[in-house]
C-alpha cells in the first residue's frame, strides 16, 4: 500500500475563448517581424501589451522598452508604438526627430480614435468612458486638443457632468471595459442626455466581450476562478470583477507563483481563464501547478468561436517581402 497521500479532486473548467486577442497577436507579431527585418535593437514605447512574460520574452530577443521617445536614437532601428495607441503629440515628436516608427495600435482602438475625431469635426461635445491614466485613454484623449474630451469613469461622475450646453453630445469608450459596468454608465448618460449620440458599433472590443461572457458562464458552475493576467491589464482586471460579481472567489495571477493556495483549500471546482494579453503558455503553467496538488479533471467551456485576425501594417508587410524574397 502506497504511503503517498492522495491528492484531493479538483474540477477545472477552462474558459474558451481566453488569452491573446487579434490585436495582441498583431502587436507582438509586429515586434517579432521588426526584429527579423531590422535586427536588434528594436525600440518599443511603453509595454507592447500589458504582460510581463511577453515583455521579458521580447527583451531577451533584443527589444528595448522605453518610456519616452527621447530614449530612442534616430537611425535604422524602428520605434514601435504599443497596442494601446498614442497621443498625436507623440507621433508628431517622432516625426520632428526623424525617428523611424511603426504603429502597433490595435485597429479597434484606432476605430475609437476615428470616431472621436469625427465627433470633434461635427462640433459635438465628446465624453470618453474609461479609466483614468490607462494608456489607451491617454492615447484617445490625445487625438484631440486639450479639453475637447471629458473622461467619465463612473455613474457618480455622470451625475457631476455639466448640463447640456446646447452642443450635440456623443460618447466613445475604452475598448477593455466591463460590459456590465459600461452598460450602467451609458444608461445614466442617456438619462442625463437623451439625445446623446451612441457609437454605430460597440466600442468595447469583441475579445473583451467574449472573454467576459465565458467567465460569466463558467462562474455559475464553480466555486472559484483564476484569471491569468497582469495587474495593470484592464481587461484582465475586468475578468476578475465579472467572476466576483457572479459569486466566485476570484484571483488575478501573473503566473502560477501568484496562486493563493489558501483561498483554494476548501473548493472542489475552479474556472481558469486568461486576459487578452496573457499567452497560453501561462495558462499551461497554471494547469501544471493545479495538477501537482490535485487530482484534476479538466472540462472546456466554449461560449463562442473567434476567427478575428488583423493584417500587419502595409509598410512592414512590404519590408518583410523584400527580406524573404531578396533580389
Amino acid at each position: 500500500m502506497s504511503d503517498t497521500p492522495q491528492k484531493p479532486p479538483l474540477r477545472v473548467i477552462l474558459c474558451t475563448p481566453r488569452g491573446f486577442c487579434a490585436g495582441v497577436v498583431r502587436a507582438v507579431d509586429i515586434v517579432e517581424k521588426a526584429l527579423q527585418i531590422y535586427g536588434a535593437p528594436v525600440y518599443v514605447r511603453h509595454e507592447i501589451v500589458h504582460n510581463r512574460f511577453v515583455v521579458d520574452s521580447l527583451k531577451a530577443k533584443g527589444v528595448v522598452f522605453i518610456k519616452e521617445l527621447s530614449e530612442a536614437p534616430p537611425g535604422p532601428h524602428p520605434v514601435i508604438f504599443s497596442a494601446h495607441g498614442v497621443a498625436k503629440t507623440v507621433a508628431e515628436e517622432a516625426k520632428a526627430r526623424n525617428l523611424f516608427t511603426i504603429d502597433a495600435t490595435c485597429p479597434l482602438v484606432t476605430k475609437v480614435h476615428r470616431e472621436a475625431l469625427a465627433h470633434f469635426k461635427r462640433g459635438r461635445r465628446i465624453l470618453l468612458i474609461g479609466h483614468v491614466g490607462h494608456p489607451e485613454v491617454i492615447g484617445t484623449m490625445g487625438q484631440l486638443p486639450p479639453g475637447a474630451v471629458t473622461l467619465v469613469s463612473s455613474i457618480d461622475e455622470v451625475e457631476r457632468l455639466a448640463p447640456d450646453d446646447g452642443r450635440p453630445i456623443a460618447y466613445v469608450t475604452q475598448t477593455t471595459l466591463s460590459v456590465d459596468d459600461t452598460r450602467e454608465i451609458v444608461a445614466a448618460l442617456k438619462v442625463h442626455f437623451p439625445e446623446i449620440h451612441t457609437p454605430p458599433n460597440e466600442d468595447i472590443c469583441y475579445a473583451t466581450t467574449n472573454r467576459q461572457a465565458a467567465v460569466k458562464a463558467a462562474a455559475g458552475l464553480v466555486e472559484a476562478a483564476i484569471v491569468v493576467g497582469a495587474a495593470n491589464s484592464s481587461n484582465s482586471q475586468r475578468l476578475r470583477e465579472v467572476a466576483e460579481r457572479e459569486g466566485c472567489a476570484a484571483q488575478l495571477v501573473a503566473d502560477e507563483r501568484d496562486i493563493d493556495w489558501t483561498a483554494l483549500a476548501t473548493v472542489s471546482s475552479v474556472a481558469v481563464t486568461a486576459g487578452a494579453s496573457a499567452p497560453e503558455a501561462l495558462v499551461e503553467r497554471i494547469l501544471e501547478a493545479l495538477h501537482a496538488r490535485y487530482e484534476v479533471t479538466v472540462e472546456t467551456l466554449a461560449t463562442t468561436d473567434e476567427s478575428m485576425a488583423f493584417p500587419l501594417p502595409r509598410d512592414l508587410r512590404e519590408a518583410l517581402e523584400r527580406v524573404e524574397t531578396p533580389g
